[in-house]
Order: structure tokens, then C-alpha cells, then sequence
């Protein structure tokens, strides 16, 4: 049995406690009140969260093989470790998709390495059908990697009749515009705001003619939140996403010689619509932060390839939110434990009991614990993730990761 005693984190609820983890079975035995024994890990006054969940990670290994140079499913969860991440949902966007049973079992064997578990996306391409077995799939409204092409809205509500009552989460922009927008002298003037305020708003009238569960992925404008925000009140089954790259920077980060690193679908937005991602996620109306985790080598980044790299942050970027943008530690907890579990929970195998997001018993034993009183430096030789590098490179968060407690099994978290 492990026992880790201190703040006890729920999205409802905070409270002094100790929370004891069956290492055999991996899931939390009991929670209750401070005992007279010494526990494994005294966290004092640090913050004890159920393990953070990232549901938007491409770690990259397919079948093919082809891209595991700049990650896999062993270093990806290795950065997640280091950022406090006890579970991610993993993207589809590989040269072999998942898109039938088939293809979907050979890539859970390659997800296997992970050091944390790890649920699949399907993909959606035009004219497939879903899996025989429940899980979520993607689905892409404009253009994100070459085969994915659907050429009308006809022909994606087709596609889509098939999937009512499927979890269904969209990268939404709208193919038209990028089209008409494609010789613009600037990324993100090719990739307009326009752009994903009318794919947001396709997703959600697919999301409603087709009775699918919708998540938008990445939300980076204003106006998009307000259209989700707007369908949710009207009872449409959608939730959305958004990533720190477009919490934390905006267009006045911007100069000539690191415009390259901040390349990325959509782009960093204006002053403006960051400050209302950081409140709609505050407030409920975007229900994730999630990372769209995406590794590039640092070559690819220097000819112009959109991505950016996350997970080793995840956590210590949390301390940020709280520091510096009214976050509470419940807050916290809502977003990056207890919404990531009730994504992915439906998916998971009975072994993982009542699933993630909740330090409560029957629940996975993962946690993370941070200590948002002990600043570090984000540097370069610190970073897990294969491709070496990251956006917030020289940032001092005013927190860190302690410890990444996966299924009772301990990792201090050194830098």
C-alpha cells in the first residue's frame, strides 16, 4: 500500500487528507482523514491533484515507422511524466492511420511502451465506418495532413450518418477560406481567424444533424468559443479544447527570428483572443487544457513546419494559470483531471476501475503533485521529448511538478 498524505485536490473539493493506493491492483484503496503513521510521501502544503490527463498528444509512432525520429510512444510519455501527465489520448495523424479494427489493435501494440496509459483516437476518412469497439475518433474540417480531404459538406455529413453517438472531436477549419487564403504573406494570415470560425460552426451543425458527443480541438478565437458556448446552452453535445501555446502567447510575442517556433494549426491569435481563452477555460465554457503535443525536429521547424511540443510543461504551465490568471487549485483539477477522465474513462478496460479524474476510492492511483511555490526555467537539456526543444525554452513558471504518481507507481521529478 503507498500513502500520500497533504492537499487533497478534487474539482469540488479541497481538504487535508491522505489518500492510500493498492500497488497491486493500481487504483485507490481509501481516502480519509490524517493517521498517526508516516506516509511514503508527506507533500506538506503542496498540491495533491488526481493524475492530469492531456487528451490531445501526437506521439507520432505508426506502423510505417517514418516519424518516430522525432517521438514515439516511449518518449512522449517519458515528457508526460516530466509535466505531470498520467494518461494522454493519442492523435491519428500518421502516413498509417488507425481507421478500421485492424489498424487500430496494431497501433495499441505500439502504444503498449508508453509508460502511462495511453487511449487512441480512430480516424475518419471519407467513407470509413466506425470501429466494432467503442473509441474516440478525429475528424478533420478543412486541411491537416494530406489525405485528409473531405470535399464537401455534403459529403462529411455522410461519412459522419454513420457515427451518431460516437465521440467525435474535429480540427475545424474551413477548407474554402485557407484556399482563397493560401498566398497571404504570413502563416497566420493564410490560416485567417475566419477560417476557424466557420469550420467551428460546420463542426457544430454536424455535431448536431448527426447526434454525435463533439469536441472542437485547439479553440483559439473568441469568436469560436462563443459559438460553442452558444450551442451548449442551446443543448448541443460539444466541449472543447484549448492548448498553453494559445493561453500564454499572442501575436506581440512575435520578432523576425522566432517566428518559426511559434508555426502552428491554428496560429497564435491576438492579445484579444487570448485573454478570452484564458476565461472561457476558467469559466467552464472551454472544458480542457490540452496540448496538441506535436514534435517537430528542429530542422523541420527551421523550413516552416506547424507544431509545437508541450507535455514536458504541462504541469509547471499550470502553476502559471494559478499565479497569474485566477485559476483556483479546483480549477485546476476540472480541467486538466477531472474533464480529461470523463473523455477518456468511457474507453478504458475494467482494470482501471472507476477511471481517472477523481482522488476518490475506486479511482485510478495516479496523481500528480505540484508545488506552486518553487519557480524553475524551462531549459532545453531538460526537456524529455525526442525532438529537443520547446516553446517556453528560458520561461520561469512559478511552479514545478514534485512527483507523477502513475497506478502507485512513484516518479520524483528532479528539474
Amino acid at each position: 500500500m503507498l500513502t500520500i498524505r497533504g492537499k487533497l485536490i478534487n474539482h469540488d473539493s479541497e481538504r487535508y487528507g491522505e489518500v492510500s493506493i493498492d500497488t497491486d491492483t493500481g487504483l485507490i484503496a481509501k481516502v480519509g482523514e490524517l493517521s498517526g503513521t508516516t506516509p511514503d510521501i508527506d507533500a506538506g502544503e503542496n498540491l495533491v491533484f488526481p493524475g492530469f490527463g492531456d487528451i490531445h498528444v501526437h506521439a507520432r509512432e505508426d506502423a510505417s515507422g517514418t516519424h518516430t525520429y522525432k517521438e514515439d510512444f516511449r518518449t512522449a510519455s517519458e515528457a508526460a511524466v516530466k509535466g505531470g501527465v498520467t494518461f494522454f489520448a493519442e492523435m491519428p495523424n500518421n502516413p498509417t492511420p488507425p481507421i478500421d479494427d485492424a489498424s487500430y489493435a496494431e497501433k495499441e501494440k505500439l502504444a503498449a511502451k508508453s509508460l502511462v496509459p495511453v487511449v487512441l483516437y480512430g480516424l475518419i476518412n471519407p467513407g470509413v465506418k466506425p470501429l466494432s469497439r467503442r473509441v474516440p475518433y478525429k475528424f478533420v474540417i478543412g486541411k491537416s495532413f494530406s489525405h485528409l480531404i473531405f470535399n464537401s459538406f455534403e459529403e462529411m455529413e455522410k461519412t459522419l450518418s454513420g457515427y451518431r453517438g460516437q465521440s467525435v472531436s474535429f480540427h475545424a477549419e474551413d477548407m474554402a477560406i485557407l484556399e482563397n487564403s493560401k498566398n497571404a504573406p504570413t502563416h497566420e494570415t493564410r490560416r485567417p481567424p475566419k477560417s476557424e470560425d466557420k469550420g467551428v460552426a460546420t463542426a457544430i451543425d454536424l455535431i448536431r444533424k448527426n447526434g454525435l458527443e463533439g469536441k472542437i480541438c485547439h479553440v483559439s478565437t473568441r469568436e469560436a468559443m462563443m459559438q460553442i458556448r452558444e450551442a451548449k446552452k442551446d443543448g448541443v453535445a460539444i466541449s472543447g479544447e484549448v492548448t498553453p501555446h494559445h493561453l500564454y502567447f499572442d501575436e506581440s510575442a512575435f520578432t523576425d527570428e522566432n517566428h518559426i517556433w511559434f508555426q502552428v494549426n491554428p496560429p497564435i491569435r491576438t492579445r484579444e483572443d487570448r485573454m478570452a481563452m484564458i476565461e472561457a477555460l476558467r469559466n467552464g465554457d472551454i472544458d480542457y487544457l490540452a496540448t496538441d503535443h506535436a514534435p517537430h525536429s528542429i530542422e523541420e521547424k527551421q523550413r516552416g513546419i506547424s507544431g509545437i511540443p508541450n507535455l514536458d510543461t504541462y504541469g509547471a504551465f499550470t502553476t502559471w494559470l494559478m499565479a497569474k490568471c485566477d485559476f483556483t487549485p479546483m480549477d485546476i483539477a476540472r480541467v486538466c483531471a477531472y474533464n480529461p477522465g470523463l473523455f477518456v474513462n468511457q474507453f478504458l478496460p475494467a482494470r482501471f476501475g472507476k477511471g481517472f479524474g477523481r482522488i476518490e476510492a475506486g479511482y485510478a492511483g495516479s496523481l500528480t503533485i505540484i508545488d506552486p511555490n518553487a519557480p524553475r526555467t524551462v531549459r532545453r537539456e531538460d526537456l524529455k521529448t525526442k525532438c529537443g526543444w520547446s516553446p517556453f525554452e528560458g520561461v520561469e513558471f512559478p511552479g514545478r511538478v514534485m512527483y507523477t504518481i502513475i497506478q502507485g507507481k512513484i516518479t520524483k521529478i528532479s528539474n
